[in-house]
């Protein structure tokens, strides 16, 4: 009888199988922890814009918290109002998408300057590139929610 090179077709099946056994066991691991990725940046990214607020609330007192976050983002001119140059161009645009969540801001004005602010981070999609709902106002406070849009009555991170 002649000596047979190679694998036969039962030891690569059992390979193959052993590969996919591994596969499953990882990939909702993999996945699990880029959705915690994206939570940490998307907190770390409120973080950026409340210290960017009181940056340009400290720069142009005329205003207070800026109208939009294109007043926060790269400009030419720098000033008040159409760019700050606090923030990148990433995060200096009407309706941001960072990381997996979109960020949605609102000023609110009293007596001709803008003293409140809100950001809203929800993920583009729930379940998969996030599971928690960010918020945060002037307080500086990030708040979560977990079924739904994060408010001001919502639980505060730790």
């Amino acid at each position: 009888m002649k000596k047979q090179k190679g694998f036969s077709l039962i030891e690569l099946l059992i390979v193959v199988a052993i590969i996919l056994i591994i596969a499953a066991i990882a990939i909702p691991n993999l996945l699990k922890s880029r959705m915690a990725a994206n939570e940490a940046s998307a907190v770390g990214t409120l973080r950026t814009l409340n210290t960017a607020n009181v940056t340009y609330s400290a720069q142009c007192p005329a205003v207070g918290f800026p109208a939009t976050l294109v007043d926060l983002g790269p400009s030419a001119a720098g000033g008040c109002t159409g760019g700050a140059n606090i923030v990148d161009n990433i995060l200096g645009v009407a309706a941001p998408v960072k990381s997996g969540y979109n960020f949605a801001y609102a000023a609110a004005a009293a007596g001709g300057l803008n003293t409140t602010y809100t950001i809203a981070a929800s993920p583009v999609t729930a379940g998969t590139t996030g599971q928690r709902f960010f918020f945060t106002d002037q307080t500086g406070v990030i708040r979560y929610g977990l079924t739904g849009a994060a408010t001001a009555a919502s639980s505060a991170l730790q």
